[in-house]
């Protein structure tokens, strides 16, 4: 299936360019040649839909893409006289806010409070429907010319009602830390509060070039933002009003509890920089302090050099009793 390429055909889809790759599917930019529409066309890689954790991820975007109906989420197509299996969405022209980060990292307050608004429009919609994005990063993002956004890739988004995939389940998917939200990395489901997080994150990052929470390998960031408490942003781009750093730390308070309850109250606070009140906060004074999880590790190890003693001492114990 996967073996298609740009000019071949695909039941009623002329494939015109290979638009991306990744590890699980191919997309295509293509023409319905029954409309005359352009369309976007993933495929999915043969070791996806042999593997039932992948495969149920292609299957639930296309479920969600379907059921979703905003200008800030991309659009699945419904096309039943599909011959094989491939997803049918609108196509979005433009470049992945990844790529405007690359270009032109920090961007300019009004432009990074901006389209925060847009995704916390979006998020809001999509909460409300009994979806979480659960994988909000820049990788996921689409802006066009005027910066209106996209969410794209709900693949492993959670859906009211469907089945639990759990964190373990899907690290082998996951990609990137960064944007992970604490309860996340702690194995729980995450709700809406999630995305928040994530948004946060991302907004830190449109608005100083850079991630908050830093380490060698994905499991030390993801330590990192359990443990410490992240370089004010301000001590990055000092053109960041108190505010909005304020905002930013709102939305990624390390307890959900603690954080915006809804992507409206965070997008309100941007539109009303003027009315946020700064509070006095310790992150603000001890971000410094950084700690590791040494302890954590050295009880590790001493936990794995006792395995072979315990499984030693209870094979002594059923030979005597044997």
């Amino acid at each position: 299936m996967n073996s298609l390429r740009a000019g071949e055909q695909l039941d009623h889809y002329h494939l015109e360019e290979l638009v991306a790759r990744s590890g699980m599917a191919s997309i295509f930019r293509a023409t319905d040649t029954r409309t005359g529409r352009t369309v976007a066309i993933k495929i999915p890689h043969e070791e996806m839909e042999a593997d039932p954790v992948l495969f149920d991820r292609f299957k639930r975007e296309e479920e969600i893409g379907e059921a979703l109906e905003h200008p800030g989420v991309m659009k699945v197509l419904s096309d039943p006289s599909k011959s094989s299996i491939y997803m049918v969405m609108e196509w979005v022209p433009g470049k992945l806010l990844r790529q405007a980060l690359r270009e032109q990292a920090p961007f300019p307050p009004e432009r990074a409070a901006r389209i925060a608004i847009a995704i916390c429009d979006a998020l809001d919609y999509i909460h409300r429907h009994g979806v979480v994005h659960r994988d909000l990063k820049p990788e996921n993002i689409m802006l066009d010319g005027e910066d209106h956004i996209k969410l794209i890739d709900f693949g492993i988004a959670g859906k009211a009602g469907a089945r639990r995939l759990t964190f373990g389940k899907l690290s082998q998917v996951m990609g990137t830390p960064d944007y992970i939200s604490p309860e996340q990395v702690k194995g729980k489901r995450g709700d809406g509060r999630s995305d928040i997080y994530s948004l946060g994150i991302m907004l830190y990052e449109m608005l100083t070039g850079k991630t908050p929470f830093t380490g060698s390998n994905p499991f030390l960031i993801m330590n990192d933002r359990l443990l410490n408490n992240p370089v004010p942003p301000r001590e990055h781009n000092p053109a960041i009003t108190p505010e909005i750093q304020e905002v930013i730390y709102r939305a990624i308070e390390r307890e959900p509890q603690n954080r915006y309850s809804t992507a409206n109250e965070f997008a309100w606070d941007l539109e009303h920089l003027d009315q946020v009140g700064v509070a006095d906060r310790a992150e603000l004074k001890e971000w410094k302090k950084r700690r590791t999880p040494l302890a954590r590790q050295i009880l590790f190890y001493v936990a794995m050099a006792l395995i072979p003693v315990v499984v030693f001492g209870l094979l002594i114990l059923v030979a005597r009793h044997s």
